[in-house]
């Protein structure tokens, strides 16, 4: 980091798919950020832009009937909470106390993404973008009932960029959304109308939620989806396009990008 005036901390543990250790997760997550945060301050860096997450916001409410936004916390008392979600929130938490107690002037603003999409890059990809391979390939006969908001990766970058340096972004969270909500659903009938070639591997019908909550209790593989389903996931990004100016393409848009770039890429083939 020496002689650098912004770093961008973008990494922490994801859900792969297998079951995860919640304390490992955590300290993962916790710790990484304030190495980042302490290497940072002792070389003089200006300002760091935290990559947090959605996860750290609207997670673990319950009878919300408003729009998600930066003033919002994940609710950590709530038992059931994934600990993908609870990492992301701890060590969010943890990186802001750092910037108080022992930040000596280092600046910090955070970007919250929530479901990430656009073009992959190559065959190792984000695991937001698993269930554009998964409903694509026809590995989906029917989709649970979760919500949530989608925001095109080219998008999340430019937010970065604002919020490193913009001087209103310091001290700031900022919700990367599109303020759309989609059901999985929604997204399985995006593609169908976009990719008709497909249509007869994409599903039609959603899993009842008792279902899909009795089989996550056996299969390690759905147990964070059995926390999200039925959940209320509307979100605002008011803040970033008042105060930054930012205004990102389209849920539709990003997702027909994501599932284009794995065709071109021959991660999902009609075979």
């Amino acid at each position: 980091m020496a002689g650098a005036d912004y770093v961008m901390s973008v990494a922490s543990s994801t859900p792969t798919g297998e079951f995860a250790d919640a304390d490992a997760m955590t300290q993962t997550a916790v710790n990484g950020n304030i190495r980042v945060l302490t290497h940072a301050r002792d070389a003089g860096v200006k300002r760091v832009v935290l990559t947090s997450a959605y996860g750290a916001v609207g997670m673990g409410h319950t009878n919300r009937t408003t729009p998600f936004t930066e003033k919002d916390w994940t609710n950590l008392d709530n038992p059931h909470l994934d600990p993908y979600q609870r990492s992301k929130t701890l060590a969010e938490h943890a990186a802001w106390n750092f910037i108080e107690t022992e930040g000596n002037g280092l600046e910090m603003a955070a970007i919250n993404p929530v479901g990430v999409m656009g073009p992959v890059l190559a065959s190792d990809f984000s695991h937001s973008n698993q269930q554009i391979v998964q409903l694509l390939s026809g590995d989906v006969p029917a989709v649970p009932n979760i919500n949530s908001g989608y925001i095109d990766v080219r998008d999340v970058a430019s937010l970065h960029l604002l919020a490193m340096t913009s001087p209103k972004a310091n001290g700031e969270r900022f919700l990367a959304t599109t303020g759309e909500t989609l059901s999985m659903l929604d997204v399985a009938n995006i593609l169908r109308d976009a990719f008709p070639q497909f249509a007869a591997k994409l599903p039609t019908t959603v899993i009842p939620d008792d279902v899909l909550k009795a089989n996550a209790k056996t299969n390690p593989m759905l147990k964070m989806m059995a926390t999200l389903v039925g959940n209320f996931a509307d979100t605002s990004n008011e803040k970033a396009q008042t105060l930054l100016n930012w205004h990102p393409r389209s849920a539709k848009e990003a997702i027909i990008a994501t599932a284009q770039s794995m065709i071109d890429l021959g991660i999902v083939t009609l075979a």
